[in-house]
């Protein structure tokens, strides 16, 4: 499989820990290419449309054309790795101020500065 782009968005199968049923669901690759080559998984953050309610560091997604969603979305800092296999499709990509938004709440997520070189 082609490796994923950072900041890309894909579609995968999510599982939700309260019910037993997957839905397909937005995700934002957060690993480089690098990542997925060598190992063969993904690191992903849950995008969602949920307006009732809020996590840390939501991020809402200002662009949501360039990032291939056809409605409102943020992005929701539940991270998690994927087998690339269960990769459904391919949307678009954040555009810039979305990426640097998304860089600067990671960077407080994890204490530190994760700007793209």
């Amino acid at each position: 499989m082609k490796p994923c782009a950072r900041y890309g968005l894909v579609v995968v199968p999510f599982p939700f820990t309260d019910r037993t049923a997957q839905k397909r669901r937005p995700a934002l690759v957060l690993s480089q290419p690098g990542f997925q080559q060598a190992s063969g998984h993904l690191l992903l953050a849950m995008v969602t449309s949920a307006k009732q309610s809020a996590w840390p560091l939501d991020w809402p997604i200002q662009d949501c054309q360039a990032a291939g969603l056809p409605q409102p979305c943020l992005v929701r800092f539940k991270l998690f790795t994927l087998d690339e296999r269960l990769i459904l499709e391919r949307l678009g990509a954040l555009a810039p101020p979305d990426r640097a938004g998304v860089e600067t709440h990671l960077g407080q997520l994890f204490g530190c500065d994760l700007k793209t070189p």
